[in-house]
This record gives C-alpha cells, sequence and structure tokens, in this order.
C-alpha cells in the first residue's frame, strides 16, 4: 500500500474495511442493509401495492389494481474526526506512519460507528450531545409513532407489545436493537422461579432472539454525555424499511500548522511540535416506512 501523504483519499480496501468494522459496532448497521451511495446522495422509490392480486378467468376482464409511490432522499452527512500527534510522525518511515494511520482509522470507525446510531436513534450530533440541523427529523426517536411504555419488571411482555404494534400494521420484524438496561432486566424474567430467558444473563449479548437479529447496544439508551434517554429499544423491518450508506471516497488530511480543530488550550501545531490527522466519512440513512417500526421508552417524568 502506497503512504499516505496530504489532503488524499484512504484506499478503496481500507475504506472497505473501516466499513465493515462499522458494521461491527452500529445496530443499525449491524440489522440493516448497506451500499456505497454517490457524494450528490440517492433517491429511494418506495411502492405501496394497494390491493390483493387478482384471479382472471379465461378470456375474464381485469380489474383495477393500485400502487402508492413515495420517494426517500438519502444524502450523505459528513462525519469528522481529528487527533493531534507528535511531528515525528512526519519524519518516520513509511511503514510506520501507515501502521499510524491504519490504527487512527481503526478507532475513527468505532466513533462512526457511534455516531451513526446516535444521530439515526436520536437525531443528535454526537460530540455535542445536542439536536443536530444537519440531520433534522431523519431520526427514529421523531418518525416512529408506534410507542410502548418501558416497565423494568415486564420488559418481555413491553417487547411483544412493540412488536405486535408492528405487525399490526401489516408490516414485518426483522431485528431488534436493544439498551444493555433492558437487556439486564430481560435477564431477571422468571416464571415460578425459572429464569425465562438465559441468553441475557451475565451481560449477554444475544445476536438473536425468537428469529430476530438482534443487537444489544448502549448507543439505543445513552447519549455521549452519559445523559441517558428514555429509549429502550427499537423493533421493526430493519431489513427492508431502513436503508444506510456511505461514499467511498474518505479523504483524510495530515495538518502540519495552525489550529484547525480550534483547540485554545492546544494552540498552534507547530509551537508544539505537533501535526493533526484528520478523517472524514460520508455516511447516509433512510427511514423507508417509519410504520414498520415501534419504540419501547420509559415514562416520560412528569
Amino acid at each position: 500500500m502506497a503512504a499516505i501523504s496530504m489532503g488524499t483519499n484512504f484506499p478503496p480496501e481500507l475504506v472497505k474495511e473501516m466499513m465493515n468494522q462499522v458494521v461491527g459496532h452500529s445496530s443499525l448497521a449491524r440489522l440493516s442493509a448497506r451500499k456505497p451511495i454517490p457524494f450528490t446522495g440517492e433517491k429511494i422509490f418506495t411502492f405501496s401495492l394497494d390491493k390483493e392480486a387478482d384471479i382472471v378467468a379465461e378470456n375474464g376482464a381485469k380489474s383495477a389494481g393500485g400502487a402508492t409511490l413515495g420517494t426517500v432522499n438519502i444524502t450523505p452527512i459528513k462525519l469528522e474526526y481529528s487527533a493531534r500527534v507528535s511531528d515525528e510522525f512526519m519524519r518516520a518511515d513509511e511503514e510506520y506512519q501507515l501502521n499510524v494511520l491504519e490504527e487512527f482509522a481503526e478507532g475513527a470507525a468505532k466513533k462512526f460507528a457511534r455516531a451513526l446510531d446516535l444521530a439515526a436513534f436520536h437525531g443528535v450530533n454526537p460530540r455535542t450531545n445536542a439536536d443536530s440541523a444537519v440531520v433534522g427529523e431523519n431520526n427514529f426517536d421523531d418518525k416512529i409513532e408506534n410507542v410502548i411504555t418501558y416497565a423494568s419488571a415486564t420488559p418481555d411482555d413491553n417487547l411483544d407489545a412493540a412488536i405486535a404494534a408492528v405487525i399490526g400494521a401489516e408490516k414485518e420484524v426483522t431485528g431488534i436493537a436493544m439498551s444493555p438496561t433492558m437487556g439486564a432486566a430481560m435477564a431477571k424474567v422468571k416464571v415460578n422461579g425459572v429464569v425465562q430467558y438465559p441468553e441475557f444473563r451475565f451481560g449477554g449479548k444475544p445476536q438473536s432472539f425468537a428469529g430476530m437479529g438482534m443487537d444489544i447496544n448502549n448507543t439505543v439508551s445513552k447519549m455521549p454525555t452519559s445523559v441517558e434517554t428514555t429509549s429502550q429499544a427499537y423493533v421493526g423491518d430493519f431489513a427492508n424499511a431502513f436503508r444506510w450508506g456511505y461514499a467511498t471516497e474518505m479523504p483524510v488530511e495530515i495538518i502540519p500548522y495552525g489550529n484547525p480543530d480550534n483547540d485554545t488550550v492546544a494552540g498552534d501545531l507547530k509551537g508544539k511540535n505537533q501535526v493533526l490527522l484528520r478523517l472524514e466519512a460520508f455516511i447516509g440513512w433512510g427511514i423507508l416506512d417509519p410504520d414498520a417500526f415501534a419504540v419501547v421508552q420509559e415514562a416520560a417524568a412528569i
């Protein structure tokens, strides 16, 4: 692999490897489909067939069917992560530089994975913990209308009710994203003194449950600054009604001068014998059908 210089893109094989790591640490990425998307975004057409199929006799007349056509735009959002390192990095040999950049890329991939969940679940900017104007209402908390009230003593009943709400809307349930808090509650459910869900005990994180994909992740309930949300689980058709993707070009910069991260304490890079590594990813997502999802949430405090 050739050395990466200032202002270039990561090689495609490294970008693919990074996105595979995102799948490993993001509930949404693990439970749903993905594919590369262009920088300019992508328009996905959704079809809702309004009637059942028609049986037609020989020489018989055909009747009207009908379909409702909708669109969902997936626009890549820029995610950025940067870190300062000693300027000895610039004097090191090519192999050392590549090792540092690959380690940096691996760490950034984990941050991008959390960012996908936090932004798409809750609509926040992960670094500031505030609602993101860039994300807007393109998030589960704003779009989902099927809401089940969480009760820690009966999490299985809550989960069952959420699934029933989606099925009642004539949608499929292919996956569950659950908080560790609710996972721990599932481990405590007993009937006649017998533990009902032993796979959740001792911090267990089953990857499937009742024939559906599952991922237990604190991005469901915990914000970056440890502020808890009311959400405890999201269930629904992640396989078909949610899409995410990434642009294959991923710029990496090695910045040797100035204060590009606006860190007033650290100050000027050159004055501190430092350089800044900056990686940018372009990730987009779309909720194709909000009715295909339900959320289990704690009751709001009065």
